[in-house]
């Protein structure tokens, strides 16, 4: 009997000026370890894709989800750990002070906002045939292109 995917949430986050949240995950992290990564995790039994994204949000940053934009993907990869999964991406605002996220203790080091320009960060230490958060993190800043946020 096949296994089905794991559910994740991923949540793009959009600051006034138009930036983009991303966080670094910690080198000990089994999956992507020292990537940068965009806040969002797996669904909990029963729960749906938009409750999961609020709780992420507040659980890795201490910030609430206040907008939600529009859904930016839905991506299916199979992880380092042999499990596949498939990742709803949405592009959200928030509540909270932006300036100082509180970051989950040993699975974060670092966070930066990040502009269209700024998208080379996001392949260190990625596979060269990766770029799947280079892709979401695009197609993101496409779509606060075409809404005009």
């Amino acid at each position: 009997m096949p296994i089905e995917p794991l559910r994740c949430a991923g949540a793009l986050i959009v600051d006034p000026e138009g930036r983009l949240f991303f966080q670094r995950r910690s080198p000990h992290r089994r999956l992507f370890p020292n990537c940068w990564d965009i806040v969002g995790g797996h669904l909990e039994p029963g729960e749906t894709v938009e409750a999961a994204l609020r709780r992420e949000v507040t659980e890795e940053t201490g910030w609430r989800v206040s907008e939600i934009l529009g859904q930016v993907g839905e991506y299916h990869y199979v992880g380092d750990d042999g499990l596949a999964r498939i990742e709803s991406d949405w592009l959200v605002r928030v509540d909270g002070d932006l300036a100082t996220p509180m970051l989950e203790a040993e699975k974060h080091t670092e966070y930066r906002w990040l502009g269209h320009g700024d998208l080379d960060l996001l392949d260190e230490h990625r596979d060269v045939n990766d770029g799947l958060i280079r892709r979401i993190a695009e197609r993101a800043f496409t779509m606060l292109g075409s809404t005009g946020s």
